[in-house]
């Protein structure tokens, strides 16, 4: 079987369904929620190491500014509710990406970042303002300020996801199927799965026949096996 220690999941289809079932992106990012705690429950009961969720991108502030805040809030809510119940499941919590919010949004993040700190069950990494492309420029930019080589070890070890393995699959839901600039580097070799469905009608029977799916795989990385 093949190890399955990184999930990262494109998180798509939330505005969509909201329009689709209340004329509302609000209560589709609402409704979204739902599924994230599905796939964590499903992610502590596979002991997967690290869960890698693309919460909001450096390209989402475009979004007209209600839904922005909108979005903001839902977080706030959700890890004020939730913090306790990570620290019962061992799950701690990072954030990857540049903390450009709202004073209170940042601290809230950096105290939930840090009261979970111990947690060893299963690690969160929330990516929230995050783009792929300039993880990588900024990690150059820190090798070059360090006046250390520039080569893929010292890369990765500059990037928001240091000490952490990369995915071993990937997942986007929304019937959409495209990267869109999330964790370029670290999925180079990464498995890839597009699920048709809208991010809250994904279930855990979703999420279970992909990972059965995954471990059928026969993993080369360029060899000949």
């Amino acid at each position: 079987m093949n190890p399955l220690n990184h999930v990262a999941i494109i998180m798509d289809g939330n505005g969509r369904w909201g329009i689709r079932h209340y004329n509302s992106r609000k209560k589709g990012h609402k409704a979204g929620l739902k599924t994230v705690e599905t796939v964590i429950k499903v992610s502590i009961e596979k002991k997967i190491p690290y869960l890698t969720l693309f919460a909001f991108s450096t390209e989402n502030w475009k979004r007209p500014k209600t839904e922005i805040d909108a979005l903001f809030k839902l977080l706030e809510s959700f890890l004020k509710k939730k913090i306790k119940e990570f620290n019962k499941n061992q799950i701690k919590l990072k954030i990857i990406g540049e903390k450009k919010f709202p004073k209170k949004l940042n601290k809230l993040l950096n105290d939930s970042e840090k009261k979970t700190n111990s947690n060893s069950k299963l690690q969160i990494n929330l990516a929230l303002n995050y783009g792929s492309k300039k993880e990588i420029i900024n990690a150059i930019k820190l090798l070059n300020k360090k006046n250390m080589n520039i080569n893929e070890k010292n890369i990765s070890k500059s990037l928001y996801t240091k000490n952490i393995p990369d995915p071993d699959l990937l997942i986007r839901t929304g019937n959409t199927k495209r990267l869109s600039n999330f964790l370029l580097w670290q999925i180079s070799y990464s498995e890839i799965f597009f699920s048709n469905k809208l991010w809250p009608d994904f279930n855990s029977n979703d999420f279970i026949n992909i990972l059965k799916k995954y471990q059928r795989i026969k993993r080369k990385f360029g060899k000949i096996l």
